[in-house]
């Protein structure tokens, strides 16, 4: 990877052509597919209970304002006629396939980021089309006829500009920033809407007097990575429009999870130690099949006043078994034992994964 020029803040690498793919309302549009009841009504994908949550949620529930990760009380209060459907993560995962093997047939150099999104670089394309604006119609296009859902695209000359492209025509579009286009294109931009900067760092930027892209071009390199750290220069080269981050083929996970929200507080030890059990299986059982071992095992306590504590521990070697799996798990809360708050959710995962090359969404029983 060519580094950028700090002294003349330009990029020196060639340009690369790459496209983000992201489905739209990826969940609940499958839903909708399969049952043609569903089609033009505000859907979540999720559990309705007290202690449910939204996984996805189509565009007709979105105009009510309702949002993955949000309560399905919550929800529901603002699209009163708000459709649950319980997730079928089996059939996400078939369907990814499809859209990952339409992938390939245009570039073997693809980097999928979850189930519905990921990066394709195209600039040397098994197909030899000249634009990569045409290799994204032709996916699009493809992906609609084979499975029946929609695709946005965003295309540009590196992976920050591509994301933010494929954001700009949803649902069903596409549109490209050029080089010509990136650094003006980044000025506009909020800094609460660059990807990676979240809220407490919107806030953080804002503090300064930091609100767009422009604001943040203006700052030194060295003001950036005082107050941001090894952030600060990340930050730095996007505001330009400069990201030298490559695609990366076979992007390998680095933790799974699972975790479940309870339908009412726990506050006995007995209790979460067999409310536990069904979490480990989970995370064993994706782990066992790739022969994907880790080395860290974290266990997340969520309490009824959504205070969130996690507890970890490593080991020498890799976690060769579901019993050590669940041993260091039990430890975990064991060493986190007497809680003093009633306890409304779980999450046991195990991270540092060695021989993983596939991607699984978190699994959360709670939805």
């Amino acid at each position: 990877m060519v580094p950028p020029d700090p002294e003349h803040s330009v990029s020196t690498a060639p340009h690369r052509k790459i496209i983000h793919i992201d489905m739209d309302a990826f969940y609940a549009s499958v839903e909708q597919r399969d049952n043609p009841d569903l089609r033009g009504k505000p859907v979540a994908v999720g559990g309705s209970a007290e202690r449910g949550v939204v996984a996805a949620a189509s565009y007709e529930a979105r105009q009510y304002g309702v949002r993955s990760a949000m309560p399905s009380v919550t929800a529901k209060r603002q699209c009163p006629d708000l459709i649950f459907v319980k997730p079928r993560f089996e059939v996400y995962k078939a369907v990814s396939r499809q859209i990952r093997e339409i992938f390939a047939e245009h570039t073997p150099i693809i980097e999928p980021l979850s189930l519905d999104e990921a990066y394709l670089d195209v600039t040397e394309n098994l197909q030899g089309i000249l634009l990569a604006r045409d290799i994204a119609l032709k996916i699009r296009e493809k992906i609609k006829a084979e499975t029946g859902l929609n695709a946005s695209a965003g295309i540009s000359y590196n992976k920050f500009l591509a994301k933010l492209a494929s954001d700009h025509r949803k649902p069903n579009g596409q549109y490209v920033i050029s080089p010509e286009m990136g650094p003006a294109f980044v000025e506009k931009l909020p800094v609460g809407k660059f990807h990676g900067i979240g809220p407490a760092t919107a806030a953080k930027f804002n503090a300064f007097g930091i609100w767009t892209g422009l604001d943040i071009r203006n700052q030194s390199l060295a003001f950036l990575q005082e107050n941001f750290g090894k952030s600060g220069t990340y930050y730095y080269w996007i505001s330009r429009g400069i990201d030298e981050r490559p695609v990366r083929a076979n992007r390998i996970r680095k933790s799974v999870g699972a975790e479940n929200t309870f339908s009412a507080d726990l506050r006995e030890f007995d209790a979460m130690v067999a409310e536990l059990q069904p979490l480990i299986d989970k995370v064993w059982r994706h782990c066992e099949s790739p022969r994907a071992r880790g080395r860290t095992v974290t266990l997340k306590v969520k309490f009824a006043d959504f205070e969130i504590i996690t507890r970890s521990r490593s080991v020498s070697a890799v976690v060769a078994n579901r019993d050590d799996l669940a041993r260091l798990a039990i430890g975990l809360l064991e060493d986190a034992m007497p809680l003093s708050k009633a306890v409304r959710l779980l999450g046991v995962s195990l991270s540092s994964l060695q021989g993983e090359d596939d991607t699984e969404p978190q699994l959360d029983f709670g939805i």
